[in-house]
């Protein structure tokens, strides 16, 4: 059996110096490897260098930085390589700087507008052309100037890596993960179900950050039709995992 799986958070460049991170550990990634080592199976772990990463020196890591990383590194191992599962246990994020503005710059990009539109109303057609054309304006300092009281970011939506997977290889087993914040569990199935309509996942871990912690973490393994299996402990969850995949790769 030859799996992959991404693991921890990435991280979106402002400048040279400073990014947009989260806060994802890594630690189930590497539970989920352990539970699935043997001499039996090989495993390319993709994570990032900030993450915990397993100790075990056979299983292949994978270093990546941001989604645009991700997406090239997973491109490159799914087109090399036949996964009998992918497990995308990686926070990604939704959004990454596309530029930067102090607030003297700010300040001229308004002043255009205003007399661009002095009589006109602004309607939300030309607002978003103007933010696509600000979008455009590159960071070209290695490091921001810190001179100015208020930085003003300008994010742009990433892609869906997890969207990539099935695209790749239709016949591997996938399993995503969904993180929601302080929701019913009605809320997170539901979710959690359309994810897997979405995404075109076998399965996906739903879990609420409100109930994830050092030594507990409650996770419902849910599958494509409808039924789950819960984990109270990182390593609990390892385990339902890799039984849901062993059961389904013998289908």
């Amino acid at each position: 059996m030859r799996i992959l799986i991404t693991a921890g958070g990435t991280s979106e460049k402002i400048d040279d110096v400073r990014s947009i991170t989260n806060h994802s550990s890594g630690r189930l990634g590497v539970a989920i490897a352990n539970a699935f080592y043997d001499e039996t199976t090989t495993i390319d772990y993709v994570t990032t260098n900030s993450a915990q990463k397993p100790s075990n020196t056979n299983i292949n890591l994978h270093l990546i930085s941001d989604t645009k990383n991700l997406s090239a590194t997973l491109e490159s191992l799914l087109s090399q390589n036949h996964y009998d599962a992918v497990i995308h246990s990686m926070a990604v994020s939704d959004f990454t700087p596309a530029t930067s503005l102090s607030e003297e710059q700010l300040l001229t990009v308004l002043n255009r507008l205003l007399k661009n539109y002095q009589g006109n109303s602004l309607n939300m057609t030309d607002l978003k052309n103007e933010i696509r054309e600000l979008e455009e304006l590159p960071v070209t300092e290695k490091k921001i100037s810190s001179e100015t009281d208020h930085l003003f970011l300008i994010l742009k939506k990433n892609p869906k890596i997890i969207q990539l997977i099935k695209q790749l290889q239709p016949e591997t087993i996938l399993v995503g993960f969904k993180l929601l914040v302080d929701v019913s569990f009605n809320e997170l199935y539901t979710v959690a179900m359309n994810s897997i309509k979405k995404n075109q996942a076998d399965f996906i871990l739903a879990n609420d950050l409100t109930k994830v912690g050092e030594k507990q973490h409650l996770g419902y393994l849910i599958a494509q039709d409808g039924s789950y299996t819960t984990g109270t402990t990182k390593q609990e969850i390892a385990e339902l995992i890799k039984a849901a995949i062993v059961t389904a790769s013998k289908k």
